[in-house]
Order: C-alpha cells, then structure tokens, then sequence
C-alpha cells in the first residue's frame, strides 16, 4: 500500500515536472533577454507567486502597492503533501519572484522549484536562517516550521525584502519602511503572547498536537510540546506514539489537546478515548493554525491574526481560562 502510495506520488510529480518545461519553453517570451521575469501584472508592479500564506500575507505587507502576490496554498492545505497542479504552473511562469519556505517544507515542490528556478529568482526564504538556530528531530530531520518563532521568521522575511529590493532598487526605501512598522506589529504581539503563555501553571504546560508543527512555539514560549505525528505528516502515527502520549497526559493530568485545520483529527480523538478509558477526562482545547492559516477576510488569515488566535486558544485551554 505504502509502495502504491509512493508510486502515485512520482507519477504526479513527473506530470507536473513535464508540464512545468513544457510551459516555460512556450512562455520564453515573458522573459527579458537575461532569462529575468517580465512583470505579470502588466504594470510595474512585482508579481510575486508564494507556497504558504504565512510568507503571502507578510509580504504583502511589505511589498504595499508595489506588488501583487498570490498564494498558492489556502486554507487547510498541507504543504507537506502538496502536488503543483497545471493551474500552479501557469501562475509560476507568470511571477516575477517565486518565494518558497524550503528546509523541506514542500517536500512534494522541490523539482518543480528547481525548474522554475532557471527562469526567475526563486528563494527558499527560511534557507537563510543559520543552521544553529533551528531545530532538528532525532533523526537529524531539520523542523521547516519556523513561522512559529517570530524572531526566525523575521530573518526569513528580511531574506524576502532584500530580494523585492533586488527587484525593485528604486522602491527601496519604501519596502525598508513597510518592513519596520511591520516588525514593529510582530514584536508588540510577540511581547504580549510570551506574557500571555507565562501565565499558564507550570504543570500544564505541554501542548498536545496532530503533528509536531509548534516545536518552535514551545521553544520561544517554554511550553513542552508533543506531535503525534513527526515533522512531516508524511509520518505515520503508530499504537505506540498514542500510548506514549495517554501515558504522559494522565502522568500530569494535562486537560487538553489540539486539533490543526490542516491535519485530520482521527489521531487526536483516539487519544481522548484512550485517556478516558484510564480515567482521565480529556478536551479537545480548540483548533489550531500550523501548517496553513484561516480563510482570506478573517483575522487568523493573516499572520498575526493566526499567531494571536493559536495563543488565545492555548492559553484558554490549559490555563483554565476559557471555562
């Protein structure tokens, strides 16, 4: 089944490839004689094609007017098992600059990625976050979710205005400005969420997930946290890895455990069940944002509004705050 499973996932990638080169080849034309992207927007705006919206919204921000930028990936999708369909290759031909998170992230991406490349700047953005800042499973499997530390994604974001800057010299000023008072928002927020979260008791601090999507957010915020499933959702989730973690909630009888909008719940409910059957009543502490952020229009549609919303629901959660 495993070996099925596999195969398909070749199968769409060697697709999308292909369509990919084929589409490059018909469109030469949208690029200048130094292989650079010709703006898509028909103006003099930048077009810029990202993955994940937690890179859309911030730069969108940042780029002001200047830019039109379009997410690939919406609400509840999975970066990890993403396949690019014709629809994404023909946005990709059209931008001037891709932005990628990278580390991994869209494992699925990566070739796609690669030929695009050859045509326009495409930045894996989190790439620039020095090696000893992130963090590694036991595996040596480097954690690509490093939105959830706002000081790392601040890095990975200045990583992204240098490039728009590239793109754009005479707008420098401007995105230098943008990016500031929006660092400045991340820093008042970040400020007040480690605030927040110091006031959940000591024992109850272990954030209980589908995957292990908040290693991050623990390490920034002191909160131990446990994924049922590892980095990836690619992952499988053993007997084991849900008896080790009825185990350590009845251990200190923590009283809740998340769902992510992007992850499927079974896995959560079967760890309800088991603790209850060893006589620990356990809720379920909300939904949680990880891998894709809410519908466009809401406030957790943008970064600090899905930021915001993960803490308010885990510190309701496990402090007792919300009953």
């Amino acid at each position: 089944m495993r070996q099925q499973r596999m195969g398909r996932t070749r199968t769409l990638k060697a697709a999308a490839l292909l369509g990919l080169t084929l589409l490059v080849t018909a469109c030469g034309t949208n690029t200048n004689g130094n292989g650079d992207a010709a703006a898509g927007s028909g103006d003099n705006r930048i077009t810029i094609v990202t993955t994940i919206s937690q890179i859309a919204d911030p730069i969108s921000v940042i780029g002001g007017d200047k830019v039109d930028v379009l997410s690939l990936m919406g609400p509840g999708v999975d970066p990890h098992l993403y396949n690019a369909t014709q629809g994404d290759i023909a946005k990709l031909d059209r931008a001037d600059l891709v932005l990628y998170s990278g580390l991994h992230l869209e494992g699925q991406m990566n070739e796609v990625f690669e030929e695009i490349g050859k045509t326009r700047p495409t930045l894996a953005i989190s790439e620039s976050i020095p090696e000893e800042e992130l963090l590694k499973d036991e595996q040596g499997d480097i954690d690509p979710h490093v939105w959830f530390d706002m000081d790392l994604w601040k890095q990975a974001l200045d990583n992204a205005t240098e490039e728009l800057k590239q793109l754009s010299p005479e707008d420098a000023q401007y995105f230098d400005d943008n990016r500031s008072a929006y660092f400045a928002q991340l820093d008042t927020l970040n400020a007040e969420s480690k605030a927040k979260l110091a006031e959940i008791p000591e024992g109850k601090r272990t954030l209980v997930t589908a995957h292990d999507a908040f290693g991050y957010f623990g390490r920034a915020n002191g909160i131990d946290v446990v994924g049922l499933q590892g980095l990836s959702t690619e992952d499988e989730i053993g007997v084991s890895d849900i008896n080790d973690t009825i185990s350590l909630l009845t251990q200190y009888n923590i009283p809740a455990v998340f769902v992510e909008s992007s992850i499927n719940p079974k896995s959560i409910e079967a760890v309800i069940e088991g603790a209850k059957s060893k006589g620990l009543e356990v809720k379920v502490g909300g939904e949680l944002f990880s891998d894709a952020m809410g519908e466009a229009g809401t406030p957790e549609g943008t970064y600090l509004g899905m930021y915001k919303h993960n803490v308010e629901t885990i510190y309701a959660a496990l402090s007792g705050g919300g009953e």
